[in-house]
């Protein structure tokens, strides 16, 4: 008899931080190995300079004391970053003034992203974010 192994669900990696200065420079680093163990240096960069904004946001704009971070593959080129944290206030982009030095993460998730948003979930909020390297906007 010959067994096939069929995939029980997308590949995923998730893990939670001390909500520390820290948190963005590991969260950062480890999506990225997950990122590269499957096959998806082209997204590296992107999802790199997204998790950092969105786990500094978590860190920074709430008193949480940890903050979640996952990757999850949704396709041959494309992937889902996730922050979580115990804050049930959703982000909104800033309007920062050209001279100011914070104000730019949501504007450049918005940047950068397919998609993004967030939602109130038991315990707090996710905000997540949508990566193509497929070049489909």
């Amino acid at each position: 008899m010959t067994m096939t192994a069929v995939p029980v669900g997308p590949q995923r990696y998730q893990e939670r931080y001390p909500a520390t200065l820290e948190a963005a420079t590991q969260a950062r680093r480890d999506i990225a190995l997950a990122l590269e163990t499957w096959g998806l240096p082209q997204l590296v960069d992107v999802a790199k300079q997204v998790v950092t904004e969105l786990v500094a946001n978590a860190v920074e704009h709430t008193d949480a004391a940890t903050v979640g971070a996952s990757i999850t593959r949704t396709g041959t080129v494309s992937a889902r970053v996730v922050v979580t944290d115990t804050s049930r206030t959703r982000p909104t982009p800033g309007t920062p003034a050209a001279d100011d030095e914070s104000g730019r993460g949501l504007v450049l998730v918005d940047a950068l992203a397919h998609a993004w948003g967030s939602e109130l979930v038991h315990g707090g909020k996710r905000v997540w974010a949508e990566l193509r390297a497929d070049g489909e906007q």
